[in-house]
Parts: structure tokens; C-alpha cells; sequence
């Protein structure tokens, strides 16, 4: 019995010199085997039931989907305003273009108003040669196709009814006609608009009842 305790008492010994030799040889062997518990990861769905696990899913995914209508709806107002911004810079070049030649147009418009006063005058305009007549009729007419190609109309007739957007009133014509009241008596001068944008108004007499 004395032998088997002696012999017990040596084979502890033994195995506690071994793992002071082993500790003493790998000192971070114990550190190894608590990282490893810190790497070690629980998965949260799987201690669900499968209700919460659903639950939890269609929660996620109403999240997504407003999150996708809220970017969408951002993508499409940044694109109208995009497309109207482009849009009025388009109109504001078109616009650009199209008055950047009114100064050109207002120097025309008092040689077609020295045109219309010469023929006007009957009596002047006649006593001269028909082929001196034809002549002017034919540059008069060059003019205002040059006129008439880049937007400009002419506008105002005896007859027309009074309007102060188009009109200049510089005199008052008595009548006793009540329906002629405030319409054109005579115009003195043509009014001239470019692409329906009055840049002249005509100058004009009105009845006046």
C-alpha cells in the first residue's frame, strides 16, 4: 500500500512539473484560449422563434423600402428641376438671340417710315417717272421682306379700335358716329412688333364721340 501512495504522489508531481514546463515554454497558451472565446459569435436569429425571426425580417424590409421611395422621390424632384432649369435657359438663349438684333431693326424702321411717308403722298409720288416709282417700290419691298424674315410685323390701320398697348394717341378726331368712338382715325406712323413683342407703337389720331 506504502509503494502505490509513493507511487501516486510521483505521478502528480510529475504531471504538475510537466505543465509549469509547458506554461513556462508557451506563456500565452492561456491567453490563446480566452481570444478564442472572444471570437466566438452568436448568432441572434437562431435563439429566435420563427415568428420573431419573420417579424424581424419585414421589419427590415418596410425600412428598405421606404429608404428606397425617400432616395427615388429625391432622384425625381432633382430631375424636374433639372429639366426646368434647362428649359428656361434654352428660352432665355432663344430670347437673347432673337432681341440681340432690335437695335439693327430700329435703325430700318425710319427709312421704311420715310418710304411710307413718300408714297403716301399721292400727288408727289405719281408726278414722277413710273420706272423711278418701280424702282423704290422694289427696295421698299426688300426691306421689309428683311424685316418680315427675322420676326418683325407691322401693325395699325385706320378703323382699328384704340389700344394703348399698341397704340400712341396724339390727337382726338370729334365725331358724331357714336360707333367710330375710340377707334383709329389715321395713322401717322406705324407700329412694328418682333416676334409678338410690340418694340414700336403705332402713332396714331382717335375718334373721339
Amino acid at each position: 500500500m506504502t509503494d502505490s501512495k509513493n507511487l501516486n504522489n510521483d505521478t502528480e508531481q510529475e504531471i504538475e512539473l510537466g505543465a509549469e514546463e509547458l506554461e513556462a515554454t508557451n506563456p500565452t497558451a492561456d491567453q490563446d484560449v480566452h481570444d478564442g472565446a472572444d471570437d466566438i459569435v452568436f448568432d441572434e436569429d437562431s435563439e429566435l422563434g420563427d415568428n420573431q425571426v419573420v417579424k424581424k425580417l419585414r421589419e427590415k424590409l418596410k425600412t428598405a423600402v421606404e429608404e428606397k421611395q425617400t432616395y427615388l422621390d429625391g432622384w425625381q424632384r432633382d430631375k424636374a428641376e433639372f429639366m426646368n432649369a434647362r428649359k428656361r435657359d434654352e428660352e432665355a438663349k432663344q430670347d437673347f438671340l432673337k432681341f440681340a438684333k432690335l437695335n439693327v431693326i430700329e435703325d430700318i424702321l425710319p427709312v421704311i417710315d420715310s418710304f411710307d411717308m413718300a408714297m403716301a403722298n399721292k400727288t408727289s409720288w405719281e408726278s414722277v417717272s413710273a420706272e423711278w416709282r418701280t424702282g423704290m417700290e422694289g427696295i421698299y419691298n426688300q426691306f421689309i421682306g428683311i424685316l418680315t424674315k427675322q420676326g418683325v410685323t407691322a401693325f395699325g390701320a385706320k378703323g382699328d379700335a384704340f389700344d394703348p398697348n399698341l397704340h400712341q394717341s396724339v390727337s382726338m378726331v370729334a365725331t358724331e358716329d357714336k360707333t367710330q368712338d375710340h377707334t383709329v382715325a389715321e395713322v401717322l406712323q406705324k407700329g412694328y412688333m418682333l416676334s409678338g413683342k410690340v418694340i414700336r407703337p403705332a402713332m396714331v389720331q382717335v375718334f373721339e364721340a
